[in-house]
């Protein structure tokens, strides 16, 4: 049975506009008189009960920031009387709902308005979709209730069996916001505002178990802290009483004896137990809850792990050291035969009495600069195994931070011991090989600079008494061996730098890099690809083609690479059934596994693609931070027609190379005569001079000779010899002045295929460096003028032109 609706009959009502409050059907409030609307309405509802009697009814009206809502609640006034605070008030009860129409006159002060009850029929009985809401809604309604202790309302709403009625008892519910029950005063359809109301109760019950828990954490952590200091209070009585009973000035089982007596039984220099002894007195004067006491017990920890008397004895077999470098790296002499110097000038020092004079031990500083990958870092592993040493590696590339090298002071939150001191400590003797590695790529800003910050530490005659900001004690250094890593000798501070002992290493040569890779290469990558030493055999064709062609670099990581590469092509080849082991690389299978080459030296082109297959073109060797390498120098000569003159310099050049081509240009044009050149052109036509890879910085004066060189091919008309390349600063008067980096130049000659190399007389000394199986590859022409050098790099006139030797169709 269906319960009826009222009759759609207009009503007409006085407003009782209700701020920011809204009641629903079924809700019995009481309402302050005090207020002007709320007394005009009543009394106008009375009025009218009065001439058509029955209860007065008012129309409740939510009242949002000054805007009525367009659907309230009529309310029957059930009494009238005092509220509980004495003033005057009114119980009213709502009804039902009414949606709000236009306004009309009616008795006394009040607003009177026309409006249509909207209340839907519900079925009786209810479908069983909606019984299952009005059960979940209970459900939920009960427990809230229950958490806040309101029993007697659970039972009034578990007798609650209209649906429309139980939707809109969630008017009670103070956690709703006033828009959220203006959406159930307006929503007529009573399932639908049961579903609202659930789901707002649900979210209210999950946000209330989430606050329930955080507190619940809250008050186990504050109750766990005063357990705690509650406990703590109780051992130190404790601790007072047994004090007292044993007549000393410190229990026996406090943690500062301990300390003496680790600090008393260790073997501590005599100014290092001194200093540990002395806080140990200042740590059992402190609380323990003095943050003091931790400083302290942190600092006693630090100085009784550091090695004060640990030394490992060297390996004073001076061939078997030289035999364990030898096996462990190829090439790098120069390295070599200073730390085989080292060991037999500490071999002599220890046999005649001499191990430490001044206080000062015999150690070593060496700085090792050279490009990647010419094996710096691995090198110092194998100087720690040559020497019987133990190796530690002090990473500073990055490091700007001043406390880094020398440590915080104590006092700081966190604060430690910098990365020498560290070092010593891992390494557990006072005589380890460190390894400071990438110490030009140091930096500096507010925090110090850390470069400067190493100049103690690796001064020989002040490293002996080095002083760490943590520790504050002197830390004997001076028989540590620092191996110092960089890449830019440029980089490097110049006071840094003069605390070293320089040690360049310049690449290697391509029969020192076939070496590398068959020793060395090869057996860590075919571990690493999972293949037997049997399995996969490189040919020794097949390495000096990867070494020359593949790749192009002074160190081997390329090449390590390219190994690598090619033992995955071939493991991967047989497991998916193409290939057969074992199985040897010859030159020939290089391109079907790896590809073609990257490198195809000029020599090796055909003449027509050479760069140099046309005048103005020249091939000068440069040093850069990866090693040497070949650079080419263009040159061209506008037309007169366009008018433009001078010289235009691009390419990214410093201003050094700036002033070697204005020098260049001078000098042909004050010997263009001389030199057979028609050096009007030079006069009347604009010069343009481009160095390739223009996204490449350049600087120097070695160019010199190479530019000029090209600016003569150009006004000559006769090629450069694709053979040859050349190095040499130029003066006004012709001059070939000496230069730099001339092996790492040579190196890159050869790497390139290069067979005539022409270098200024004065570096001819430096020849001695070059190994000797890269010079019997080479054509060295050592010169003094600039008129030797075009001697030497320019073709036959009669092999010049261009047009001769390229093809029209070109």
């Amino acid at each position: 049975m269906a319960t009826e609706s009222n009759a759609v009959t207009p009503l007409a009502l006085p407003v009782l506009p209700l701020d920011d409050e809204v009641v629903l059907p079924g809700m019995v409030v009481p309402l302050d008189l005090s207020d002007t609307d709320v007394r005009a309405a009543v009394e106008a509802a009375q009025a009218a009960a009065r001439e058509g009697g029955g209860k007065p009814e008012v129309l409740l009206v939510p009242r949002i920031d000054g805007t009525y809502t367009g659907t309230g609640v009529i309310g029957t006034v059930e009494q009238v009387g005092r509220l509980s605070d004495g003033d005057p008030g009114a119980l009213i009860r709502g009804r039902g709902r009414v949606r709000i129409g236009a306004g009309t006159s009616g008795p006394g002060g009040a607003l009177w308005v026309e409006g249509t009850r909207v209340d839907e029929a519900v079925p009786d009985p209810l479908p069983g979709a909606a019984a299952e809401l009005v059960k979940e809604y209970k459900a939920l309604a009960t427990s809230w209730l229950k958490k806040r202790g309101a029993w007697q309302v659970v039972d009034r709403v578990q007798q609650i069996e209209d649906i429309s009625a139980l939707a809109d008892n969630s008017g009670y519910s103070p956690f709703l916001t006033t828009a959220q029950k203006v959406q159930l005063l307006e929503t007529v359809d009573a399932v639908a505002r049961l579903k609202l109301a659930i789901q707002w109760l649900g979210e209210h019950l999950a946000e209330q178990d989430v606050a329930e828990s955080i507190a619940k954490d809250v008050q186990e952590g504050v109750d766990k802290q005063q357990r705690e200091f509650l406990l703590r209070r109780q051992l130190e009585a404790v601790r007072k009483e047994l004090a007292e009973l044993n007549g000393g000035p410190g229990s026996g089982a406090d943690e500062s004896d301990d300390y003496r007596a680790r600090v008393e039984a260790a073997d501590l220099p005599e100014h290092v137990r001194e200093a540990a002894l002395k806080e140990v007195d200042k740590l059992e004067r402190s609380s323990d809850q003095s943050p003091e006491g931790s400083w302290i017990r942190t600092w006693l920890d630090t100085v009784l792990e550091l090695p004060w008397t640990e030394r490992t004895e060297d390996a004073y077999d001076i061939r078997g050291a030289q035999e364990i470098l030898d096996t462990e790296h190829a090439g790098l002499q120069d390295v070599k035969e200073r730390i085989t110097e080292y060991l037999a000038v500490r071999k002599r020092r220890s046999e005649r009495g001499l191990g430490v004079v001044g206080g000062r031990r015999g150690g070593a500083v060496l700085a090792l600069v050279g490009p990647p990958g010419v094996g710096k870092t691995s090198l110092g592993e194998s100087v720690a195994h040559a020497m019987g040493r133990k190796f530690v590696r002090v990473a500073l590339g990055g490091v700007r931070d001043e406390a880094e090298i020398r440590g915080h002071r104590r006092t700081y939150v966190g604060a430690l011991p910098g990365r020498i001191v560290r070092a010593i400590k891992e390494a557990g003797s006072m005589n380890p090989v460190v390894l400071l590695d990438e110490i030009d790529k140091v930096g500096s800003d507010f925090r110090g600079d850390p470069a400067a910050a190493l100049l103690e530490v690796l001064d020989p005659a002040q490293n002996h008494t080095f002083r760490d900001h943590y520790l504050e004690v002197e830390l004997d250094l001076s028989d540590v061996v620092f191996l110092a890593t960089a890449n830019v000798l440029e980089a490097i501070p110049e006071a840094l730098l003069d605390r070293m002992e320089l040690v360049r290493l310049d690449g290697y040569t391509e029969d020192e890099k076939v070496v590398i890779a068959r020793d060395h290469l090869l057996p860590r990558q075919l571990e690493r690809a999972g293949l037997e030493k049997d399995e996969v055999t490189l040919g020794e064709s097949a390495l000096r083609k990867l070494a020359g062609e593949y790749t192009r670099e002074a160190g081997v990581r390329n090449l390590e690479r390219a190994v690598a590469r090619l033992l995955r092509k071939v493991a991967a080849q047989h497991e998916l059934g193409d290939r057969e082991l074992p199985f040897t690389v010859t030159e020939a299978d290089l391109r079907g596994l790896i590809g073609r080459p990257h490198h195809v030296p000029e020599s090796a082109q055909d003449p027509a693609e050479r760069r140099t297959a046309v005048p103005g073109v020249a091939t000068g060797l440069a040093v850069t931070g990866a090693g040497g390498d070949v650079l080419f120098v263009e040159a061209s000569l506008a037309d007169p027609e366009t008018g433009a003159s001078g010289l235009t310099l691009t390419g990214q050049l410093g201003d050094v190379m700036k002033e070697s081509a204005q020098i260049a240009l001078s000098f042909l044009r004050s010997h263009g005569a001389e030199l057979e050149l028609p050096v009007a052109d030079l006069k009347d036509r604009g010069v343009h001079i481009h160095f390739p890879a223009g996204a490449v910085p350049k600087d120097g004066p070695s160019a010199g000779i190479t530019m000029t060189t090209a600016l003569a091919s150009l006004l000559s008309g006769r090629l450069v010899r694709t053979d040859v390349a050349m190095t040499g600063e130029v003066s006004l008067t012709g001059r070939v002045l000496p230069i730099g980096g001339l092996k790492q130049k040579l190196l890159a000659a050869h790497r390139a295929g290069i067979t005539t190399v022409v270098i200024p007389k004065r570096n001819e000394a430096d020849l001695d460096d070059v190994p000797a199986e890269v010079l019997d590859t080479l054509e060295v022409h050592p010169v003094t003028d600039v008129r030797q050098v075009l001697e030497i790099a320019l073709a036959p006139a009669s092999a010049a032109r261009p047009e001769e030797r390229i093809p029209a169709a070109a």
